[in-house]
């Protein structure tokens, strides 16, 4: 009894050992591929910062307008006039929330003086409504 309690305990010991063997294994090539997505990574952000450079570069001002000027009978270009800008008063502006209309801002007050109340201000210190919530309608019922 005792040599199949002797012959057990090492095909466990054996069997153990293979596991943690090819958990070893496992785990280093685990590691190989993190750092390989680690390098991708890298290697995409580089390519972000070139395309993102590229872009400033071929959407200078001065390049577009030098592109305008070339291709201006091409395109069919209107030129540019003085009557085809609006006044102020032709401005649509969205209606001001109530919210915005009880509550005054002074402007050497600091902006975290009202609780609970999201506070926005433009250049002129004046107080925007913060946009109401959109709500998603359901698509399933």
């Amino acid at each position: 009894m005792r040599g199949l309690l002797y012959i057990l305990s090492i095909l466990g010991v054996v069997g153990l050992a293979y596991w943690a063997y090819h958990q070893g294994y496992e785990t280093r090539q685990t590691a190989r591929d993190v750092q390989q997505l680690q390098r991708d990574i890298g290697k995409a952000h580089e390519r972000l910062a070139v395309l993102r450079a590229e872009w400033a570069y071929l959407n200078r001002p001065d390049r577009l307008r030098e592109l305008a000027e070339m291709n201006f009978e091409r395109l069919e270009l209107m030129p540019l006039s003085a009557d085809q800008f609006g006044t102020i008063a032709q401005v649509a502006y969205p209606p001001v929330a109530p919210i915005a209309k009880t509550l005054l801002v002074n402007s050497s007050a600091p902006s975290g003086t009202r609780a609970g109340v999201e506070q926005l201000h433009d250049a002129d210190h004046r107080l925007i409504a913060p946009e109401p919530p959109v709500i998603q309608p359901e698509l399933f019922p």
